[in-house]
């Protein structure tokens, strides 16, 4: 993607999820170089990878095959291992119109999927096998606002703006916005983009940045690169 994409992307994001009254914390707003400045006091926006993500999942097409997403809090998964801690995460996610987000599992983290508004958000639903992968004839068992729905291996399962699924680690799930852009939460178990997304294609988890202009806002995948 154009460094120049991302950054309408950016700013189109920000609008849209202010328009649903969720203000985004002040370090959104941080410039590449006041990144930069607050790397010794703000350790634990890099450490927990806080910050805006974009992704197209390396295929060059993110109308179709994309996410927006912005990782609000994150614990560490040290603390689980203890059971004590920060143990949880947060994110605001933009599902555009038809856009998906392709089919994936997670290995420990367990996530509430919200719709906070815009169109119905619609979810792919598979169980996975004993070797992790997709059942293709097992019925999905989910809560869905701690009501437990049931479904065809393959079922669409239809969130309207204030619905939330739970969904458990193995869970295969895709997703996209029918009717018009959705503004998704999550709250989940501690996150890790890095380990703990198992996909059902050969396709990366970030985007391969072309840099045409300076960044408005760093990306996490960029923290590495420009803030060390």
């Amino acid at each position: 993607m154009k460094r120049s994409t991302i950054n309408d992307i950016i700013r189109d994001a920000d609008a849209f999820i202010r328009s649903f009254g969720y203000i985004m914390p002040p370090f959104a707003y941080w410039s590449p170089e006041e990144m930069k400045a607050h790397k010794a006091d703000s350790a634990a926006i890099f450490n927990s990878r806080l910050g805006w993500d974009i992704t197209d999942y390396g295929q060059e097409k993110f109308d179709e095959l994309g996410l927006f997403l912005f990782t609000v809090r994150n614990g560490r998964y040290e603390d689980m291992k203890l059971g004590m801690g920060m143990l949880y995460a947060e994110k605001i996610m933009i599902s555009r119109k038809d856009q998906l987000s392709p089919m994936h599992r997670h290995n420990i983290k367990a996530e509430d999927i919200i719709n906070r508004g815009g169109g119905k958000l619609v979810l792919e639903l598979f169980m996975h096998d004993r070797d992790g992968g997709i059942d293709p004839k097992a019925e999905v068992s989910v809560p869905v606002d701690g009501t437990i729905h049931r479904l065809p291996a393959g079922g669409l399962l239809k969130l309207d703006p204030g619905q939330s699924v739970t969904l458990m680690p193995g869970v295969w799930h895709a997703f996209w916005a029918e009717g018009k852009d959705v503004l998704i939460g999550e709250v989940s178990t501690v996150n890790d983009d890095l380990t703990d997304n198992v996909f059902r294609d050969p396709i990366g988890r970030f985007s391969n940045v072309e840099e045409d202009v300076a960044p408005l806002h760093l990306l996490v995948s960029d923290y590495e690169k420009w803030v060390g």
